[in-house]
């Protein structure tokens, strides 16, 4: 009867760990009939020789009879409503009347009570791997957080862009002053100066994307009045328009220097882009190695229990033995002895396990009610040790090569340092600049007839005391003045050089050779990475290789045992072997059938560690990533 017992209890232990369920080959699987199949997007990188092995495209998931399809990667460029949320949504008063007051919206995350903590979700969803992976890009707050780092990039395009958005300014002013007459023939008797000024100005100014330059455009107009006795105008309007550009020539100047510092944004932004996906491809490893964490802590509490039951059966076995005297009380002792540490082992194994599932469950946030702990959840996959694997060192090369996101985010550096340096090196050229200005003018208003000393010239008003006089020709009001300086007959022009240069530029010279070192060391660990990378890619693929071989091997020590513990049983049932001996038997067994759990696991790792190296684990699992480009530059930033 106890061979049977433990015959049978081995080879069911031997048919759980042996027969997958559904393994690595499930989630490689192709779409049911029907169904779209998701294309991977290929990233923009630069092209190698021969012609990158293709991916095969994966379809959705199913959870619970509900499609899952892949969870869109976050748009890197900001939407209208989103960009409204992130900016100002209240109006100006209100900003005014709120901006010292305490912070009166809570988030509703910060708000622990009692009531909330003891809130948890108690369904327990089974899940495979992929869609462990989708739940989890959907709902884990970390990864969401990661997600906005781009958008807060694309910021910083927009706000180098702002430098080219026009300023425009106005100012509206009335002065007035009355002061004591020093002079009598200042005002012509009165004791009183009295002097009214009104001032209405505009102005705008750009700064040219093109050349650097800064054009301006202001319009002054102000209105003067007093009872000064000299004012022949009074009142007097005085409109003036000027058009003036200031532009370097040699430093700060090239075509499309000035916006050198929107294109470093760009290359950040693209840089952030690329250093999300590396994130996301993390995490994604992360959450299977969680998975697959839970699946090892499932299968070695698995064969804890049934070494336990095992343990437990030759405690019996021997209590009976020892009741018919066929055996000696030493024998019940060892084998309680054994009894109690199986138990050990299962306590253990249980909280490996407990721990594994709490990761997981942490991970994937599966959390519909807003509850305190989410959903439990119960991974559905197993390994598949039987899978073929083929192991290509030059075919893993390239591929990392050329979807690795580290190395995409490094050329943006590097790129963006080159950038720099180009700048340092304008930075050394003397400052050239040029400025011109044009403008045009004009008065009118109150006119006063004036004293005419001159009898040849013609008189067309009579002064004080019949002396004959003359009238200035600036009578009108506002309009008038307007005509008047648009007819162009009164106007300004000017034409300015500045030159400046250090005596050594040393400041410059310095700057320059900084720069260049810099792009020097980015450019050593471009070539660093790519050596890292390689040793990434060698590694996975030994460990792959191992892996097979492993799982092999211990598929292999777990047979050989599994027969020497039967072979054993037949000694100890006629009395050839003692409780000891069978007992190392057991461990045997027991060691070579962990071992063969471990190495599964160990390989199903692996397999997702080599698509990581190789930077196509996110195309494994259909999760597509478009990196955007960020130069979608406003209209003010065009000219």
């Amino acid at each position: 009867m106890f061979r049977s017992i433990v015959t049978t209890s081995l080879w069911a232990l031997a048919l759980c760990l042996c027969v997958p369920a559904s393994g690595f080959a499930q989630y490689r699987a192709s779409a049911p009939a029907g169904e779209k199949i998701a294309e991977p997007f290929p990233m923009p990188l630069p092209s190698y020789a021969g012609n990158a092995p293709e991916l095969p495209p994966l379809s959705g998931v199913r959870l619970n009879g509900q499609q899952i399809d892949a969870p869109p990667v976050p748009s890197t460029q900001v939407a209208p409503v989103e960009r409204k949320r992130l900016e100002h949504t209240r109006n100006s008063g209100s900003v005014i009347v709120h901006q010292w007051s305490a912070i009166d919206e809570v988030p509703p995350e910060v708000l622990f009570s009692e009531a909330y903590m003891r809130t948890h979700d108690d369904n327990v969803a089974g899940t495979s791997l992929k869609e462990a992976i989708y739940l989890a890009l959907r709902n884990n707050p970390a990864i969401q957080a990661d997600a906005l780092n781009p958008l807060a990039s694309l910021q910083s395009v927009r706000q180098s862009n702002a430098a080219f958005d026009p300023d425009l300014t106005s100012r509206l002013d009335q002065l007035k002053s009355v002061s004591p007459t020093t002079s009598v023939l200042q005002t012509g008797g009165a004791s009183a100066f009295s002097f009214k000024q009104y001032d209405w100005n505009f102005a705008a100014n750009k700064l040219l994307s093109s050349t650097n330059g800064t054009l301006s455009l202001a319009f002054n107009n102000n209105r003067q009045a007093s009872n000064s006795a000299f004012s022949s105008v009074n009142p007097s309007y005085n409109p003036g328009l000027t058009v003036s550009l200031s532009q370097p020539l040699l430093r700060n100047f090239g075509w499309g220097f000035a916006t050198i510092n929107v294109k470093i944004s760009e290359l950040n932004q693209k840089q952030s882009q690329f250093q999300f996906e590396q994130n996301l491809s993390d995490f994604i490893q992360h959450v299977a190695d969680d998975y697959w964490g839970v699946v090892r802590g499932e299968e070695n509490l698995q064969v804890a229990r049934e070494a336990y039951k095992l343990a437990q059966d030759l405690v019996r076995q021997n209590e009976i033995s020892v009741r018919v005297g066929v055996l000696a009380p030493l024998d019940i002792k060892e084998a309680q002895s054994e009894e109690a540490t199986r138990a050990a082992d299962v306590y253990s194994a249980d909280n490996t396990l407990a721990v594994a599932r709490a990761a997981l469950r942490q991970d994937v946030m599966l959390n519909p009610s807003h509850l305190f702990l989410p959903a439990q959840i119960e991974p559905s996959e197993r390994p598949s040790p039987t899978e073929s694997i083929a192991v290509e060192e030059e075919q893993s090369l390239e591929l990392a090569m050329q979807y690795r996101p580290e190395l995409a985010a490094l050329r943006q550096n590097l790129r963006s340092m080159l950038l720099q340096v180009k700048f340092a090196e304008n930075q050394t050229l003397p400052q050239f600049n040029v400025g011109t200005q044009i403008g045009i003018s004009a008065t009118a208003g109150s006119n006063k007839c004036t004293s005419n000393f001159s009898p040849a010239q013609p008189t067309n008003c009579v002064a004080a005391g019949g002396t004959p006089g003359s009238r200035l020709p600036f009578g009108g009001i506002y309009g008038d003045a307007l005509d008047k300086m648009f007819g162009m007959a009164f106007y300004n022009y000017a034409v300015v050089f500045n030159l400046e240069r250090p005596l050594m530029n040393d400041a410059a010279k310095s700057a320059l050779a900084q720069a260049k070192i810099e792009y020097e060391q980015m450019r050593l660990q471009y070539r660093a990475l790519i050596s890292q990378i390689v040793l990434d890619v060698q590694t996975a693929l030994s460990s792959v290789s191992t892996g097979v071989k492993r799982v092999h091997a211990t598929r292999v020590a777990a047979e050989y045992a599994r027969e020497s513990l039967r072979a054993e049983q037949e000694r100890y049932r006629v009395g050839m072997a003692n409780t000891h001996e069978l007992l190392q038997f057991q461990d045997s067994l027991v060691s070579g059938l962990g071992n063969q759990v471990q190495a599964q696991v160990d390989l199903e790792i692996a397999k997702l560690l080599l698509k990581h190296s190789e930077g196509t684990l996110m195309r494994t699992f259909s999760v597509e990533f478009a990196p955007q480009d960020p130069h979608d530059p406003p209209w003010y930033a065009r000219f």
